[in-house]
């Protein structure tokens, strides 16, 4: 038989700081043995020692990855053999992605949604991406569901979480897709090592993800990070939150698209920012006002929380310096300069698949708790 150890023996404590250490990359995901450390309050040694211990006694996997430009070395929880699962909706097509419980993405895929499609049709798609990899959806344990709003709380009418629940059989968690791109970039991207930031995303409305003390902030009602919904004009256009001049009507793909159609024609957002990097003049301007109104807003977010980083992706971020320098200089204009000189501004870096990432963590988050 084997004999409890005492409590406050050493043995005790080495198996508590085991298990402090397993609780740590079960909530957060892969993490380096620095970054355990400083997540646990475990010395660095401490954890050194801990992890060869897990390693060894095969609780953790270790994988070799970059971290800030240096190598370093992953650990994560050992995979049980249980699936992860990550829906992130666009506004014509959806992301779907399948991982393992130790948050490796095993298979994804992109795949357009016509206005007709529901989401009866886009499980199936889900099954003919997790038969590709001979993957038993009996082993799903988790999904994390990405929406572009957080106050659209269904997509095309349907109930998601319900709808996928009925349909897979696990547990479905739901949130915005700038708060799973935050979480992507957190854990593997630009945020990484951010103790408070955002990613500002810039696609077809703008909207945010905070991160606070080092987690995802979502407020109260989870409506927290909604910068597209900010009034800059209360005599402006109507939004479709009901509200007048909320940013989104002057910086969404919508304003900016139809803001050009006398002169370009038909154009989507994508093809504004390739036509702006060719230097076209009517698209450059278009994108170098739209970054000129988002740094104002965004300034009011600085002077709230003064975060260090800010992390910007989407779609209108791909044509760097045009938006980045507009938005730039708006923001040290409209911003208390202490913390406009504090925040880094920075290109997001995980690019489209953050947001698979983050649903990914969030998943594993929701079979963990």
């Amino acid at each position: 038989m084997n004999a409890r150890s005492a409590p406050g023996s050493q043995s005790s404590l080495r198996e508590a700081n085991r298990a402090r250490v397993l609780e740590v990359v079960s909530r957060h995901g892969p993490l380096t043995q620095v970054e355990i450390a400083k997540t646990s309050g475990l010395s660095p040694a401490t954890v050194s020692n801990l992890v060869r211990e897990l390693d060894h006694a095969g609780l953790v996997e270790l994988s070799p990855s970059v971290r800030n430009g240096r190598r370093a070395v992953l650990v994560a929880p050992a995979s049980g053999g249980g699936l992860l699962a990550g829906f992130v909706f666009g506004p014509d097509d959806v992301h779907l992605a399948i991982a393992d419980d130790s948050r490796k993405l095993r298979a994804q895929q992109r795949t357009p949604l016509s206005p007709d499609d529901g989401l009866t049709c886009v499980v199936r798609r889900f099954a003919d991406l997790a038969e590709s990899i001979d993957a038993d959806l009996g082993k799903l344990t988790a999904i994390a569901v990405g929406r572009p709003s957080s106050i659209t709380p269904n997509w095309r009418g349907e109930h998601l979480a319900a709808t996928l629940t009925d349909h897979l059989r696990a547990p479905v968690a739901l949130d915005t897709t700038a708060n799973l791109a935050a979480l992507g970039e957190l854990r593997t991207g630009a945020l990484q090592g951010v103790h408070n930031g955002c990613y500002l995303k810039l696609a077809d409305g703008v909207s945010t993800g905070l991160i606070l003390n080092g987690e995802l902030f979502r407020g109260s009602a989870g409506t927290a990070g909604e910068i597209g919904h900010v009034t800059i004009d209360a005599n402006g256009p109507i939004c479709p939150c009901g509200n007048r001049g909320c940013l989104n009507t002057y910086v969404g793909s919508h304003a900016l698209i139809s803001s050009l159609t006398a002169s370009h024609g038909p154009l989507s957002l994508t093809d504004i920012v390739d036509r702006a990097l060719q230097d076209d003049f009517g698209c450059r301007r278009v994108i170098e006002d739209a970054g000129r109104r988002v740094g104002i807003a965004v300034a009011g977010l600085v002077n709230l929380l003064n975060p260090e980083v800010i992390a910007v992706g989407g779609v209108l971020a791909t044509a760097g310096e045009l938006v980045l320098l507009p938005l730039r200089e708006a923001l040290d204009h409209s911003a208390i300069p202490s913390a406009a000189a504090a925040v880094e501004l920075r290109l997001a870096t995980a690019g489209a698949e953050a947001e698979l990432r983050g649903a990914v963590q969030l998943a594993a988050h929701l079979f963990n708790s």
